[in-house]
């Protein structure tokens, strides 16, 4: 049984479902974020990844596979921020299967052999410099990191040699990139050479990685944590804002125009942490408040599930991208929770 108060409000006929028979995991620290991992050759098993320690979650066994620490880290205790999984492509050398890269708050980047326990390579940024979150584009050549200030960073994921350095220009009558904090980055699926990027500054940046600052904006979402998405199949941006009106909201990615907010629950309301788009009919986002977790229909824009009053504030989530009702990780306090929409039987 879960030893914290949690109480699960059931929304429709495809509630999320915490219960006696939920599976989680209990940490020894707050968890910051975590990343669900695929592969044929991983025992055609799923595991979700968390500071950085990796968990067999099928079956529930929840046996921990590999942890993840070296001198580095012991010496700078401070959390990881952010985990993705360079690709393994045919015909590459065999040591480049199996790696990671994560980024911590102490300013480090490290490329992980995690099956074998070894770092591989440690790229430090100046020491005044947290690293908030990190994004491998889909060409898998080049990884970019943001932090805590307005700079965006790009580095060669086979040489790790910085290669450009994405700022604003000196004039403030120009907001061509940010003035504060960056905390979510995302590539473009299946547009080369673009991303977009959100922060303190109420913006959202779309940047073409050839050129220094930013092509074009997006002004209003306050973006305080991993809620950035994008959906290739319709070109739409989702965003998550820490506050407390127009939390989540919908966007063209092409134009940039505004197309929908979600409203909050009228009752449950909270500010958004983390969201992503859930398989190709849903919408998933977590936040503070309430505590709380949410499932909302795509088209209806109804709430379809959610979890409220968690231990804390969800901070982090992450699906595991299976059809369309995938398994979710939900992240609050020390506590890894794995919840999925099940339909209800029809009597």
């Amino acid at each position: 049984m879960l030893n914290h108060n949690s109480k699960y409000v059931e929304m429709s006929s495809l509630p999320l479902m915490l219960n006696h028979n939920s599976k989680y995991v209990e940490m020894s620290k707050v968890v910051v974020c975590f990343s669900f991992l695929s592969e044929s050759c991983f025992l055609h098993n799923w595991a979700v990844i968390l500071k950085i320690d990796i968990y067999e979650t099928y079956p529930s066994t929840f046996n921990c596979l590999y942890s993840l620490q070296d001198e580095d880290t012991s010496k700078r205790p401070l959390p990881v921020t952010q985990i993705r999984f360079r690709a393994y492509e045919s015909g590459e050398k065999v040591e480049y299967s199996h790696i990671l890269i994560a980024s911590y708050a102490s300013g480090m980047v490290k490329f992980w052999h995690y099956s074998s326990g070894k770092s591989l390579h440690t790229i430090k940024e100046p020491s005044t410099t947290q690293i908030l979150t990190l994004a491998i584009n889909p060409q898998n050549t080049h990884f970019i990191t943001s932090g805590d200030n307005p700079h965006i960073h790009q580095y060669d994921i086979h040489t790790f040699q910085l290669v450009n350095t994405f700022f604003p220009s000196d004039g403030k009558e120009i907001m061509d990139g940010h003035r504060c904090r960056v905390f979510a980055v995302q590539y473009h699926p299946t547009t080369d050479h673009t991303f977009i990027s959100g922060g303190w500054d109420n913006t959202v940046q779309y940047w073409d990685d050839r050129e220094k600052h930013s092509v074009k904006r997006i002004s209003g979402p306050h973006i305080c944590g991993d809620a950035l998405d994008i959906d290739p199949k319709h070109d739409h941006i989702l965003t998550g804002s820490w506050r407390k009106e127009k939390t989540l909201q919908i966007w063209d990615f092409p134009s940039g125009e505004w197309i929908k907010d979600v409203p909050q629950e009228p009752m449950n309301g909270s500010q958004i942490y983390c969201c992503q788009w859930l398989g190709t009919d849903s919408i998933i986002c977590g936040g503070t408040d309430q505590n709380m977790a949410r499932v909302i229909d795509r088209g209806t824009l109804n709430t379809t599930g959610q979890l409220v009053d968690l231990p804390q504030s969800v901070y982090c989530i992450d699906n595991d991208h299976h059809g369309h009702h995938p398994v979710t990780a939900i992240g609050s306090n020390k506590f890894i929770f794995l919840v999925k929409e099940e339909k209800q039987a029809t009597s």
